[in-house]
């Protein structure tokens, strides 16, 4: 019997794509820049691929901020710099960022109906723990998502099975007591079956694997899942 439903943050509870593109858009017009698709396309590739190289081990966190914007700058006609200044210019960035933190319209009412109908909720983001928790307080999250844990704390980063598993020991579940929910096909999906747990993908842009059956198109719709309506019925 399912007793516990574990989310990703960022693109599942949170839109991060959006509130990224919002404050790339204004960090450029500070600096008299016109924001572009290309750029904006850019810069979220960037992200991904640096951001992977941290969660992999192959860079600081600091780090992978700071090769994003060695690989950007040039874009917009500005010169690298320091670490130090990169890490100021990050910083710009940064506070733009936060302005546009949004939860996604459906994320308070399916946390909140899960754990009113009995189910425990958590979250497990490979986000650094200082930056997520401040996410979720700013958002009006915190008392609606349960326990928070991030890679950077546990010691080990999604889809690595160990990440998971830590969080259903900390849960005091086993882990086919526990549904994942997240955006990622290959990290949350994959990753969370790969150590025992269910997992549905939640697919808001219609690019999900065809072959992949668990899909939603919505948080919604995670209340509809045959587990979750079984566990929900008591």
């Amino acid at each position: 019997m399912l007793r516990a439903v574990v989310f990703d943050l960022d693109a599942t509870l949170v839109d991060h794509v959006g509130a990224a593109t919002a404050g790339l858009r204004a960090w450029l017009a500070e600096r008299g820049v016109e924001p572009t698709a290309e750029l904006e396309a850019r810069w979220l590739a960037l992200e991904e691929q640096h951001f992977t190289r941290w969660r992999d081990g192959e860079i600081t966190h600091d780090e992978q901020r700071r090769e994003r914007l060695r690989a950007f700058l040039p874009l917009v006609g500005r010169q690298a710099g320091t670490p130090a200044e990169l890490d100021r210019e990050f910083a710009g960035f940064l506070a733009q960022f936060r302005r546009h933190w949004r939860a996604f319209d459906d994320a308070l009412v399916v946390l909140a109906a899960l754990r009113d109908g009995g189910l425990a909720t958590a979250v497990l983001t490979n986000g650094v723990e200082e930056l997520q928790r401040d996410k979720v307080d700013r958002l009006g999250l915190a008392g609606a998502t349960g326990p928070l844990f991030a890679a950077d704390a546990l010691g080990v980063a999604k889809p690595r099975p160990g990440a998971f598993a830590a969080v259903c020991e900390r849960l005091g579940l086993a882990p086919d007591q526990v549904l994942y929910v997240g955006d990622d096909h290959e990290v949350d999906v994959l990753g969370a079956r790969a150590a025992g747990l269910h997992a549905v993908l939640v697919d808001r842009t219609g690019s999900a694997p065809p072959h992949e059956r668990s899909v939603v198109g919505s948080l919604t719709e995670v209340l509809d899942l045959p587990a979750v309506r079984s566990a929900l019925a008591g």
